[in-house]
């Protein structure tokens, strides 16, 4: 008898089936931990990460915005959804954070209730904020002007469109001119210096463009600087605003290194 062979198979066989137990064990683990639902569309009530497993140690391998719609496949345990983006991105996502919006039958009574936290979760201003926004999202787009119209909404500049946006979500009616909000929020609202503590919907103001490096701003006394442009900031180092034609118009940019070294201050409106 060849034992060297009769070993050898052996030893396949034991790997064999140790993989396959340990594969089944998984298997069965995962269809323990991965209840499914039939709730099968969402929609972010807030910004969130999507990571690449129900947990908060997971890579973030994108984000999706608040009204965002997303499909949800599975609910791997009561706070993690696992949801494919409208761009074809599949992760997990805090369940806190995804209400679901279609039909459901076991998921229903949770879902109502994620729902109900969330909401009670949403201060005032934040409601207010989100308000705002919506509202200037909706002019995307609009073309620029230097001096537009203030009684129509068919170009903006950059204080008429932020005027624009919290007139219609909060109905708070801004001074007409960037200077001027950048007073109406040192004596009205809360204003703040440091670009860390800025919040989602603050007014941003910037001084005029010296340079494109950081030094061509170093050593200015920003108290004395002027105000020549306003944006709405809405967090994740992005800001909605108008600046030029050549920009497109109201546009969602990043907060770039360049809009930063023209960074004089900030603050809520509400």
């Amino acid at each position: 008898m060849n034992w060297k062979k009769v070993m050898a198979g052996a030893l396949l066989t034991a790997t064999f089936m140790g993989s396959f137990a340990y594969g089944s064990a998984t298997t069965y683990a995962d269809a323990a931990s991965n209840v499914q639902v039939s709730v099968q569309q969402g929609k972010a009530n807030a910004n969130v990460n999507l990571r690449s497993k129900p947990s908060t140690s997971g890579e973030v391998v994108s984000r999706i915005y608040k009204g965002e719609n997303v499909e949800i496949i599975n609910k791997t345990n009561s706070k993690w959804y696992q949801v494919k983006t409208k761009s074809g991105k599949t992760g997990y996502a805090s369940s806190k954070y995804i209400v679901p919006t279609g039909s459901s039958s076991s998921g229903e009574s949770s879902s109502n209730n994620d729902k109900n936290t969330n909401a009670d979760e949403m201060s005032s201003r934040d409601v207010l904020v989100e308000k705002t926004i919506s509202a200037g999202m909706k002019y995307l787009g609009t073309p620029y002007e230097y001096g537009s119209d203030r009684s129509t909404t068919t170009t903006f500049d950059c204080s008429d469109f932020v005027r624009q946006a919290y007139l219609e979500g909060t109905g708070i009616k801004l001074p007409s001119d960037s200077r001027k909000q950048g007073a109406w929020i040192k004596e009205k609202g809360t204003d703040v210096y440091s670009i860390n503590e800025l919040k989602r919907g603050d007014l941003v103001f910037f001084m005029s463009y010296k340079g494109s490096s950081a030094s061509s701003y170093a050593g200015l006394d920003k108290s004395k600087q002027r105000i020549t442009h306003v944006a709405i900031y809405l967090g994740d180092n992005k800001l909605l605003h108008t600046y030029s034609k050549e920009s497109g118009g109201v546009l969602v940019g990043e907060f770039s290194q360049s809009w930063k070294n023209r960074f004089l201050f900030g603050g809520s409106v509400v």
